[in-house]
């Protein structure tokens, strides 16, 4: 494959993450672009083939959409369709011998993502989770200053994104979701703790919180919290609800502290320091920064830095959190 040319990126389902953050990022990225969409809505294909350009060819239905093998002009799926849905399309897109990118979290169930990770082994193509915040300049300032011990060693990690859903959204119907807040926003939380300290826990602790709206939250939590205990004896406390708006990650060192306060947004995030730095970037699209990454690893027959398995590690993760919920026990973790 030519390092020279830009990637063709199609988009499955065309709901506000892909109609308000990816195809905008995809007219900003130097290594791929929007070439085609796969949606469900046929009163959208008009409205998109005006404002991007796309080609009769280019556009197609859940119907049809394995015929997407044989269109050259795509070369990346992005899965941006409901949980539930995740594994099945990305193992089609795979088996359509495209490289696939599958929104967070990346399925229902560990037993999905190996599935999902087989597809793309016998395919030889590339599988990457949509972290946008691995290529996050703040999030990587506050990686760098973890690994360069800038204030020392961490002793504490303390981290929350919760947001607020309407009653009726897909999110909160387990059936789609999966679950509740942890596996749509308290996922960020657990890939903070692991991607700052370069490490995964080996168990974790749990507690959910009696429900304040039996209808709406009837089969998944409202509130949880949760600890990660890490190799080297650090714990880290989590937080994720439905039930407010607040996202930040405060590391605890030797020496100071540093945090980030937004930490989860698309924009305006912040850090400070405890001897009062502060690190903020000029407004730019993560989303463009991550489809640039993921498609220059690609280019060059590399993993992406976010790859399947990252993934099935977090899944790992979250059923052991749940388990610790419905248990009240410290549950280890075999990866």
């Amino acid at each position: 494959m030519s390092t020279d040319k830009r990637l063709g990126v199609a988009l499955v389902g065309l709901g506000y993450y892909s109609t308000h953050q990816l195809a905008p990022a995809l007219q900003q990225t130097e290594h791929c672009h929007l070439a085609g969409i796969v949606t469900g809505s046929p009163e959208k294909v008009p409205v998109w083939q005006n404002r991007y350009g796309i080609p009769d060819k280019n556009i197609y239905s859940y119907d049809n959409y394995d015929s997407i093998v044989s269109n050259p002009d795509i070369d990346i799926i992005y899965i941006v369709l409901p949980n539930h849905l995740h594994a099945e399309y990305t193992i089609r897109g795979l088996q359509a011998s495209k490289h696939v990118i599958c929104e967070k979290p990346m399925a229902l169930s560990v037993d999905e993502c190996d599935a999902m990770i087989a597809a793309a082994e016998k395919a030889n193509k590339n599988l990457s989770i949509g972290y946008r915040l691995h290529y996050d300049a703040c999030n990587l300032e506050m990686i760098r200053l973890a690994k360069e011990k800038i204030y020392g060693e961490i002793k504490s990690i303390d981290t929350a994104f919760c947001i607020t859903p309407q009653k009726g959204e897909w999110r909160l119907d387990k059936k789609i979701a999966g679950g509740g807040p942890l596996m749509d926003v308290g996922i960020y939380c657990l890939q903070a703790v692991c991607y700052i300290t370069g490490m995964q826990p080996v168990a974790v602790t749990a507690q959910s919180f009696p429900v304040s709206d039996k209808e709406k939250f009837k089969d998944i939590e409202e509130t949880i919290t949760w600890q990660m205990e890490m190799p080297d004896g650090l714990v880290a406390t989590c937080k994720t609800s439905y039930s407010e708006q607040t996202g930040y990650i405060k590391v605890n060192a030797e020496s100071g502290w540093f945090a980030l306060n937004p930490a989860y947004n698309y924009e305006g995030l912040k850090m400070e320091t405890s001897d009062g730095k502060q690190f903020c970037v000029p407004p730019f699209s993560q989303q463009a920064k991550q489809l640039d990454g993921i498609a220059f690893s690609i280019k060059n027959n590399e993993q992406s830095i976010v790859p399947g398995n990252m993934g099935r590690r977090d899944m790992k993760i979250i059923a052991a959190i749940y388990e610790a919920m419905q248990s009240g026990k410290r549950i280890e973790i075999n990866y």
